[in-house]
């Protein structure tokens, strides 16, 4: 009884703010509800539905190419600078702190920095680039063919967490493996290839299911710096889902988005726990 009483606060907090909103959501999802009126059930009609609107598929389409751009390439730079912040160099501490500071800015902070950089006229990327010779600088954030890779750019400014996490990992690997392959007669890059990664492989194996998480759910910074355009080519998955709950009212259709979303995430998360039996190794196995 007296365990009860200690969960008592959690269990509420639980039932209260995770549970009953989960169930809600699931029941909203079949129901035509615009939050003015109480919901009305439809069944399936908001699935139908959504699989018949082009702009689902618009959305989809450029979320899943945000992600298959943004997700390997911010892995490869975080496992990067990883490795190089491992290294025993004079000011190590000064440099981990320069690469992890980023993702401690506020996003809107961040996307308005970065909205300065890519300005077309003005941004000092732009004005680098007239500067090395080149003459048509590309309009960032309003040409059609940029804005997408401006974002994937953008992300890899947040990736600190990403390194601290695979930091950890490296200085975890034992010292006599990287003895006994230098005494094998093994490079660098083989002794990164062979020892490095199969032995922080779970790391990468982790920080691969919280990228796709992440990389899916993306909202804030394209948001406020392109507000899905231009032509909706940066109009995500999240954006489309957030309009059709807060700004058309459209309750019911958005909580059958976000189910749709779930599912999706948990079949590239089950599919990449699939595949981690082929390439991750755990000690001791």
């Amino acid at each position: 009884m007296r365990g009860m009483a200690f969960l008592s606060p959690w269990l509420i907090g639980f039932f209260a703010f995770t549970l009953i909103p989960i169930v809600m959501s699931l029941y909203y999802s079949f129901c035509d509800y615009s939050l003015l009126q109480p919901p009305l059930f439809k069944g399936l009609q908001n699935y139908r539905l959504l699989f018949r609107d082009p702009v689902f598929w618009k959305v989809l389409i450029n979320t899943a190419i945000y992600a298959a751009m943004a997700l390997p390439l911010g892995l490869i730079a975080a496992l990067g600078m990883a490795m190089l912040l491992n290294l025993k160099i004079r000011g190590q501490s000064i440099y981990r702190t320069i690469i992890f500071l980023p993702s401690l800015v506020p996003a809107a902070a961040s996307a308005m920095l970065w909205l300065w950089l890519f300005n077309a006229k003005l941004g000092l990327i732009n004005v680098v680039l007239r500067a090395v010779g080149f003459v048509n600088t590309p309009g960032w954030l309003t040409d059609v063919h940029w804005a997408m890779p401006a974002l994937v750019l953008m992300s890899v400014w947040g990736i600190g967490n990403t390194v601290i996490i695979f930091l950890a990992g490296l200085q975890d690997v034992p010292r006599e493996l990287y003895e006994a392959a230098s005494i094998d007669g093994a490079t660098a890059l083989r002794r990164a290839w062979h020892v490095t990664l199969p032995m922080i492989s779970p790391i990468i194996f982790f920080n691969l299911v919280i990228g796709i998480i992440g990389t899916l759910q993306v909202f804030v910074l394209p948001f406020i710096m392109t507000q899905g355009g231009p032509a909706r080519s940066t109009y995500f998955y999240t954006m489309y889902l957030y309009d059709n709950a807060f700004s058309y009212l459209k309750m019911g259709y958005a909580n059958a988005m976000a189910w749709v979303q779930l599912l999706i995430v948990l079949a590239l998360t089950a599919l990449a726990a699939w595949s981690s039996k082929r390439w991750v190794h755990y000690q001791g196995n």
